[in-house]
């Protein structure tokens, strides 16, 4: 389950679990977080056909604002097959417009380092901009763990 927001308007701290269904019905109150979902959707798609594990969905799209700009995504390289990747997952040039236009979010792998701070991009989701303080993701699994 997804939990409510802290008083920032974030996820509390730490990778909140949850099924892209979760996802949707706690998300997808309004037309435009549907598009937004139609992009996430298509992306988790082209992630699993490439051996994808986990993405996990940041931005103001995981928060309480009603109309978010886009969504911020991060998916782990571990077992990906390059050579299945949509290749647009790699475009980063002109604000990653290819991905926008696409998927309608900003996409990077998790384990790159984010330019400015150099955490990777799956620690540098999980840190408020403004406040510096920790705050909360959703990780979805994207195919099963071994037993």
């Amino acid at each position: 389950m997804i939990p409510s927001f802290d008083i920032r308007g974030n996820l509390p701290a730490g990778i909140h679990w949850a099924t892209r269904k979760d996802l949707e019905v706690r998300f997808g109150w309004t037309p435009h977080r549907q598009k937004l979902l139609g992009g996430i959707r298509a992306l988790i798609l082209a992630l699993q056909k490439a051996g994808c594990a986990s993405v996990y969905i940041d931005g103001s799209f995981v928060t309480g604002k009603e109309v978010p700009g886009d969504f911020d995504a991060c998916w782990s390289v571990v077992g990906v097959d390059v050579d299945l990747i949509d290749p647009v997952l790699f475009e980063f040039d002109n604000e990653r417009a290819a991905q926008k236009a696409k998927y309608f979010g900003d996409i990077f792998p998790a384990e790159l380092p984010e330019g400015i701070s150099g955490k990777t991009f799956l620690e540098f989701f999980q840190t408020d901009k403004v406040t510096g303080e920790r705050k909360g993701i959703i990780g979805i699994r994207l195919r099963r763990k071994r037993q």
